[in-house]
C-alpha cells in the first residue's frame, strides 16, 4: 500500500469544565481531577513528505506568531522526535501549522499541535502506531496531549494525562475571549500553592459536572462548572475577573477562566444566545471574541478532495 505525500490533521482546543487541583506531590506535579471538552476552535497541521524535519506557521489575527517557537522547543517538533524514537528511526516532514488556538491561553493549543503531529506523521510514514502507543507517547509530551488525541468530553486524572471518555448528551455553546498576553501555567500553579498552603492532596471530584453532562441542560452545567485555578489566575490578572463579571451581566449563564488562563469562556443557552453575547462583548471593546460549540472530535485526518 502506498503512503500519502501530504496529510492534514485537525486538532481542537480544549476547555476544562471541572478542574480540581490537589496539593503538589513530591515530584512537583499537582494531582488533578478534570473534565475536558474539545471545542470547535481548531489548528490544522499538514505534514508534507520531505527530506528533513521542519516546521512552518501561519496564524489567525488573534494569535501572536512571535510567541510560537518553530524549532525543537515546539511540541509538534518534539512529537515527531518521540514518535520516530518509538519506531527506531528519524522521521522527516515539512510540518505546516495553521494556528487558530491562542498561545498560552489555557486552551492547550500546543498540545493540540503535538497530537496532530503524531497522527499526521504516523499516516505520512505508514507507521501503523497503535492507539495505546500513541497515547503513551502523548503523555510523555504533556498532560493535555492524550486528551487532544481523544477529543469529545473526557475525565482526566493523574496529571490530567489519564483520560476516559464520559457520557455527554448535550450540544454546548461557548463564547471565548482570548488574550494576546499569555499567562504562565507554572506561575498560576505556584500562586495556587501560595493561596492554598493547606490544600488537600486529593483533588475535588467532578461528579457535579458529570451529572450535568448527562442531563444535556445548559443551566445544570453552568451551576456545576469549577476551576480551582481561577482564583490564582484572577489574582495575577484582575482584569479576568472584571471580564467574567461583564460577560455574566450581559447574559452568559456562567463565565470561567479556561484552564490556567488567561482565556475566558462563557457558557450560553444556544447558538443564537452565544452570537448575541459575542456581539455584546465586542461592543464593550474586546477586540477578539469567538463562538465555538462542543464537544467535537479529537485529532483526525481531514479528507482531501483535490
Amino acid at each position: 500500500m502506498t503512503t500519502p505525500t501530504t496529510v492534514t490533521v485537525r486538532a481542537a482546543a480544549k476547555i476544562n469544565l471541572h478542574l480540581g487541583v490537589g496539593a503538589a506531590r513530591e515530584d512537583g506535579f499537582h494531582p488533578l481531577t478534570t473534565v475536558y471538552q474539545a471545542i470547535g476552535l481548531c489548528d490544522d497541521l499538514t505534514a508534507h513528505a520531505a527530506d528533513e524535519l521542519s516546521l512552518e506557521l501561519s496564524v489567525a489575527d488573534w494569535v501572536d506568531a512571535a510567541t510560537v517557537p518553530v524549532d525543537g522547543d515546539n511540541l509538534a517538533h518534539r512529537a515527531a522526535v518521540l514518535l520516530g524514537r518509538h519506531h527506531g528511526r528519524e522521521l522527516t516532514g515539512r510540518l505546516v501549522v495553521e494556528k487558530s488556538i491562542p498561545v498560552a491561553g489555557g486552551l492547550a493549543g500546543g498540545s493540540a499541535d503535538a497530537a496532530a503531529a503524531l497522527v499526521a506523521l504516523d499516516r505520512l510514514h505508514g507507521l501503523g502506531t497503535t492507539d495505546a502507543d500513541l497515547l503513551r507517547i502523548a503523555a510523555e509530551l504533556g498532560s493535555d496531549v492524550p486528551f487532544a488525541l481523544l477529543g469529545g468530553t473526557a475525565l482526566g486524572t493523574g496529571r490530567g494525562e489519564v483520560v476516559e471518555a464520559v457520557t455527554d448528551v448535550g450540544t454546548w455553546w461557548w463564547v471565548l475571549v482570548p488574550s494576546r498576553n499569555g499567562l504562565s501555567t507554572p506561575a498560576v500553579y505556584r500562586h495556587f500553592d501560595k493561596l492554598h498552603p493547606d490544600a488537600d492532596p486529593t483533588p475535588p471530584d467532578a461528579e457535579a459536572v458529570l451529572d450535568a453532562l448527562r442531563t444535556g441542560q445548559p443551566l445544570s452545567l453552568a451551576r456545576a462548572l469549577r476551576n480551582d485555578l481561577q482564583d490564582p489566575a484572577i489574582d495575577l490578572r484582575p482584569e479576568l475577573g472584571t471580564l467574567i463579571t461583564r460577560g455574566e451581566s450581559e447574559g452568559a449563564l456562567r463565565g470561567l477562566v479556561s484552564g490556567s488562563g488567561p482565556s475566558v469562556v462563557f457558557l450560553c443557552e444556544s447558538a443564537d444566545h452565544a452570537r448575541d453575547l459575542a456581539g455584546a462583548l465586542l461592543r464593550t471593546g474586546h477586540p477578539e471574541v469567538l463562538v465555538a460549540n462542543g464537544a467535537v472530535a479529537g485529532s483526525h485526518v481531514v479528507p482531501s478532495y483535490v
